[in-house]
């Protein structure tokens, strides 16, 4: 299945937003861009929506959507992109390729802990895998994940060579929306010493968290330890 629409042009926009080419901060009307884009007007609502979820724009009653003048002051590492939350699309660095090293891939019984999160049962088995994550070749994060075996059986290593996340979207036609994450930071282990290549006196950003699919489903128990030069998280905070 093709990449969805909404986030192809919601990617395309945040570029243009990117390189200054909206004057006035202010966007074409969603009519002008969804026949600019040569789109239904429901897949520029949903792309619009997206970049206002982000904090990318904000909509101001009869006047238009305009982008955020903090987003471009402050991009940070870690952004969501697109409708799921994989980090594939959520870590950017303007410049930099992306790639990934798959470190292990097993199927492993479900630890109690583990059963938990995903709502399995004591019986269940799970793909177990760890990658690392590096930009034009240096590493920065280590990612340990685990994956019910009934929501994706047939996960394989060359999938986990790129976005599990969107490979779940454009082939099963289910989208990773929600997460509950824990961020904190530790010493960093002989591991990640050697993995991510630090001193034993610099620390660590610990990202743990459970993914839900827009069902409402634990897709994913994930635990990600990432390079202190790249431990920057922006949030936008809806106050109403």
């Amino acid at each position: 299945m093709a990449d969805y629409v909404y986030r192809t042009v919601m990617l395309d926009i945040k570029r243009r937003i990117l390189a200054g080419e909206y004057e006035g901060m202010r966007l074409p009307d969603e009519r002008s861009l969804a026949e600019q884009y040569q789109v239904s007007r429901s897949s520029m609502t949903r792309a619009l929506e997206l970049l206002a979820q982000q904090g990318i724009v904000f909509k101001k009653r009869g006047s238009g959507t305009f982008i955020n003048p903090l987003y471009l002051k402050n991009q940070a590492m870690f952004r969501y992109e697109g409708s799921n939350l994989g980090l594939t699309d959520s870590f950017l660095a303007p410049g930099k390729k992306q790639g990934i090293k798959l470190l292990e891939f097993k199927v492993v019984k479900a630890s109690p802990e583990t059963a938990q999160d995903l709502f399995l049962s004591e019986n269940d088995f799970v793909y177990q895998f760890k990658r690392l994550r590096l930009l034009d070749g240096q590493p920065f994060l280590i990612e340990e994940g685990f994956v019910p075996i009934k929501i994706l059986p047939e996960l394989k290593e060359e999938i986990l060579q790129g976005s599990l996340f969107n490979y779940l979207e454009d082939a099963q036609n289910k989208a990773v929306t929600r997460s509950y994450l824990t961020i904190t930071v530790s010493p960093s282990s002989a591991e990640d010493q050697e993995a991510l290549q630090l001193k034993a006196t610099e620390p660590v950003g610990v990202m743990d968290g459970i993914f839900f699919l827009d069902d409402g489903t634990p897709f994913e128990v994930s635990s990600m330890r990432v390079h202190y030069k790249y431990m920057r998280f922006n949030s936008f905070v809806n106050l109403n």
